[in-house]
């Protein structure tokens, strides 16, 4: 019986060219067995593939062809996207386009922060992976800062400061692009901040808007934080959202409340543990 090397090798031919990914690529992803172009393999995260190449008769066949090292001692939590016989993969300190037929190395490119920056970051020194839309990989950094490359050569296109890690703020969400705007959320909640969704411009960088994820005084909800407690309330957004775009509605997960004792915050303290849409 013929070997299975791996899922890539079944379903993509590299291509020397990276051509510029759709809005409608990106809305059909859970469907296209030929690459991997969301987070989550589809705007519904469901993470399912219809392939059925391999299954629990073939399983046993898979062998290795290649691999690849990525140099980095920390843990590991990115989601490779494919495309084009291209792998694209992040870590917290590097972003790398691989080609997926014979795992060599055609670009990588460094992410640099400052050295005390990992002292604000909770839950792992790690990056959850990127996006790719219009011939570009947006991906997020530690010192929370939102970036764009060219997906050809991984030479940077922009990059936007969206918190300071001063304040207790750091990023290792994997972007989301919906109806060509890039999204990214915030980790921090640990560390007395305030979370917050933002929008991005994917072709300039230009900072669209902003969602908190913690209400105001003066707007929906902002009455169940007493006093001053909402400026410091928690909510972070580091897990990456879903879309439906037929609504045209982001979905998107907000974390616990800060800080942790409940006693110093009384209310029902929206919107965290909860869904933002």
């Amino acid at each position: 019986m013929k070997r299975f090397a791996m899922a890539a090798s079944l379903v993509i031919s590299a291509c020397s060219v990276v051509s510029a990914q759709t809005t409608d690529q990106l809305v059909k992803g859970a469907t296209d067995t030929s690459n991997v172009l969301n987070y989550g393999m589809g705007y519904n995260l469901q993470r399912f593939s219809t392939l059925n190449q391999i299954n629990k008769d073939t399983v046993k066949n898979l062998v290795p062809v290649w691999n690849y090292s990525f140099n980095d001692d920390r843990s590991e939590e990115s989601q490779p996207l494919v495309y084009q016989g291209v792998i694209y993969v992040t870590s917290h300190n590097a972003t790398m386009a691989v080609d997926a037929k014979t795992g060599k190395q055609i670009w990588k490119s460094k992410i640099e922060y400052p050295a005390e920056t990992p002292r604000i970051v909770c839950c792992g020194i790690i990056n959850r992976g990127a996006a790719l839309y219009d011939g570009k990989l947006f991906r997020t950094t530690l010192d929370a800062n939102v970036i764009a490359l060219d997906a050809k050569d991984g030479k940077e296109l922009w990059r936007q400061k969206a918190a300071d890690i001063k304040e207790g703020y750091s990023m290792t969400v994997a972007p989301l692009v919906a109806d060509g705007v890039v999204i990214t959320g915030i980790s921090g909640a640990e560390f007395g901040t305030r979370g917050f969704i933002d929008g991005w411009d994917p072709a300039t960088g230009k900072h669209l808007w902003r969602t908190h994820s913690i209400p105001s005084p003066d707007e929906p909800g902002g009455d169940t934080w007493k006093g001053d407690t909402w400026k410091l309330g928690g909510g972070s957004t580091w897990i990456t959202g879903s879309y439906d775009p037929e609504l045209n509605t982001v979905y998107w997960g907000i974390g616990n409340p800060g800080p942790f004792n409940a006693a110093v915050r009384p209310g029902d303290n929206l919107y965290t543990c909860s869904v933002l849409a």
